[in-house]
């Protein structure tokens, strides 16, 4: 069975860093790209960050853009975001998604477009 699990999530002050992972297995890693997504109690799901299977383009929302980045080894079917200067408006449930075909990126912000989602990571930045 095909199994998405994000790890690497907590709670950290406002101005610090946390890198969450996502492990995929069942699956062809490189056959998908990748995306997160995060969502805040009362708030819609929203797109954060994408990757093409390659790794080579990558797309950030602007609200953290020059603050997240995203990247993937293929070689250990695993996804991974980079946060850093974090802010309370950061705090949510983070979920990792996977879409089909590896060259995908039109829409990745419409959660219709993802294939395979993890269960979710949460993320909390007190001030």
């Amino acid at each position: 069975q095909v199994q998405v699990v994000e790890s690497g999530g907590g709670l950290v002050q406002a101005g610090g860093s946390l890198r969450l992972s996502c492990t995929a297995s069942g699956l062809t890693f490189a056959n998908y790209a990748m995306g997160w997504f995060r969502q805040a109690p009362g708030k819609e799901r929203e797109g954060v960050s994408f990757i093409k299977w390659s790794g080579g383009s990558t797309y950030y929302a602007d609200s953290v853009k020059g603050r997240f980045t995203i990247s993937r080894d293929n070689a250990k079917n695993t996804l991974y975001l980079q946060m850093s200067g974090l802010e309370p408006e950061d705090t949510a449930m983070y979920y990792c998604a996977a879409y089909y075909p590896p060259d995908y990126c039109s829409n990745w912000r419409e959660v219709s477009r993802v294939h395979y989602w993890g269960q979710g990571i949460q993320v909390t930045v007190s001030a």
